[in-house]
């Protein structure tokens, strides 16, 4: 990419010079360690950074992606062009009455770990999802038998033409693993999520119990994206991969799981190109046995990269 200084120059007075990174590998930020560049990566701290970004793209016609914490996607090997925004410096959380609010960039596991302390139940099946806020409510991300829009009450959001907006859940179209937020261009700023008390022992035990599910059967000593599949009616994408024989096999460096089907795991450094072919051979297979067709969770975004 040749670095156009103006739009440096711009992006730095909005959010400081510091939080602002040209060529930025993206496969730093994402937890399959997968994607080329982004062109310029940009790190708002505030709300009126981000409406001062998202209007700065929009008068200068600069591409725009929003990037949480890369837990749930996959960026193409040739990058994103323009402007990459990720919000991890708006990570504060905060109790009002039975209700906590988090800001976007906070962790979704941090989340229900201050609930616990708070002696708030709700957020327990939260306990053992990587994203952000942010990605939680963009996804309807849920995990044993939990899901957002069990405890969601609002959120605070910024449009495509830079403007705040507050939102009930209600607003959000919230279904399984989706919503509007990524038709609707929306950037999430505050989650307000009204939780119940509960005794802290109790809370925790679930969420032990939780926890030890999830790394007695998840590949955690391997990057992935997590569930790759979404749930086909009245199967488990997990079970048709394994009754398909897929474990253990691969592309490049990336390969079906061992320890769960449902994962496909970077175990040796594999390229976005690998990952997208062993999801393609998955869905392939599993078509042909059982006449079934997985949906990816996954997001898929950027740019193939040119030879």
């Amino acid at each position: 990419m040749t670095t156009d200084h103006s739009i440096v120059q711009s992006l730095s007075e909005i959010v400081g010079k510091e939080n602002v990174l040209i060529d930025e590998q993206i496969r730093n930020h994402t937890y399959t360690q997968l994607g080329g560049t982004a062109d310029y990566f940009v790190m708002p701290g505030t709300i009126e950074e981000v409406q001062a970004t998202v209007k700065f793209a929009n008068v200068e016609s600069i591409p725009f992606t929003l990037l949480g914490n890369g837990s749930n996607l996959i960026v193409r090997d040739g990058g994103i062009r323009g402007i990459v925004m990720n919000l991890k410096r708006l990570s504060a959380i905060k109790r009002e009455s039975n209700t906590l609010i988090a800001e976007s960039g906070a962790r979704i596991i941090d989340v229900s770990y201050r609930a616990l302390a708070e002696s708030l139940s709700g957020l327990e099946f939260a306990c053992g999802i990587p994203g952000t806020v942010g990605g939680a409510l963009y996804m309807n991300a849920g995990a044993y038998g939990g899901e957002i829009k069990d405890c969601l009450e609002k959120a605070v959001v910024v449009d495509i033409h830079g403007d705040v907006q507050t939102l009930l859940a209600s607003e959000l179209a919230l279904d399984y693993r989706t919503s509007n937020i990524p038709d609707k261009g929306y950037i999430v700023l505050e989650a307000y999520f009204t939780l119940k008390p509960a005794a802290e022992v109790e809370i925790k035990m679930v969420m032990d119990d939780l926890t030890e599910k999830r790394e007695s059967k998840q590949p955690l000593e391997y990057p992935s994206c997590g569930s790759v599949f979404k749930r086909p009616p009245g199967y488990f994408a997990g079970k048709l991969i394994q009754d398909s024989n897929l474990q253990g096999k691969g592309i490049g460096g990336a390969e079906v799981s061992t320890k769960h089907a449902g994962f496909i795991v970077n175990k040796n450094n594999a390229t976005a190109s690998d990952y997208l072919a062993v999801i393609e051979m998955v869905q392939n297979k599993v078509k042909e046995n059982f006449g079934v067709e997985l949906e990816r969770e996954v997001r898929v975004i950027g740019e193939d990269a040119t030879e």
